[in-house]
């Protein structure tokens, strides 16, 4: 186990492109090991675009960024699964294969990262699917789970390699209240557990609720409240 006290992210003088239009301009920001932050700020604001340049799925053309121990600017294709094993991709939408049993989807990931021992892939499919509360799911169709459910499998699916870092856009987008708030306290007992959160969300009531580190995009910049003043209010969301 590495006891590396390095962020988990560090970006500086970064600028975030969709093609060939700027979304953000001129970031710099670090989250440490074990940190929860919020990503906020109105819908085409940079949101997904920042967690997309994150993950390697936009390229970082300009400025300087290091995700999981891996530099991102410029990063070549065949870099980037080497960087999502170190990472966990939340989607508002699960993008969950629907033609796959619960653990089908969960041996896919495990297989296109290089496991291949199968006692052991089966050992980890039980230890997160009971992380994430849903031991007896592992037969079942995704159509055959709710919304919450599915959205549990899907953490589990980010949570199989031991992530330095979950990377969460609009996870309780498409779920109820109640499903939301229990979807949002998994992700805190997460972090708890050591890995660090940074959570993109239009919900203003956690925040509320649950106090933390918020990173703002707004007219092209990124605000920090760890240095930066600046009020929230349910227009940011």
């Amino acid at each position: 186990m590495s006891f590396s006290s390095e962020p988990v992210v560090a970006i500086s003088n970064a600028t975030v492109f969709q093609e060939n239009s700027t979304v953000l301009n001129d970031i710099t920001f670090e989250i440490e090991k074990g940190e929860f932050v919020y990503l906020i700020g109105r819908t085409g604001s940079g949101k997904s675009s920042l967690l997309k340049t994150l993950y390697a799925d936009l390229a970082l053309r300009l400025g300087d960024a290091t995700v999981a121990s891996h530099s991102i600017r410029n990063i070549k294709s065949s870099k980037v699964p080497y960087l999502r094993r170190k990472i966990g991709i939340v989607f508002q939408d699960f993008q969950l294969f629907s033609d796959r049993t619960v653990s089908e989807n969960l041996n896919f990931v495990m297989k296109a990262t290089g496991w291949t021992d199968r006692s052991k892939m089966k050992a980890r499919e039980s230890e997160v699917l009971m992380k994430v509360g849903l031991g007896s799911v592992g037969n079942k169709m995704p159509h055959q789970l709710s919304g919450g459910e599915q959205q549990r499998v899907v953490i589990a699916r980010a949570l199989i390699n031991e992530p330095a870092i979950l990377l969460a856009d609009e996870p309780t987008g498409n779920l109820d209240p109640d499903v939301s708030d229990g979807i949002f306290k998994l992700f805190l007992e997460i972090n708890n557990s050591g890995t660090a959160i940074l959570m993109a969300t239009h919900n203003h009531a956690f925040l509320k609720k649950y106090p933390g580190r918020v990173l703002k995009c707004e007219a092209g910049r990124l605000l920090d409240s760890k240095k930066d003043s600046f009020s929230l209010s349910t227009e940011d969301f």
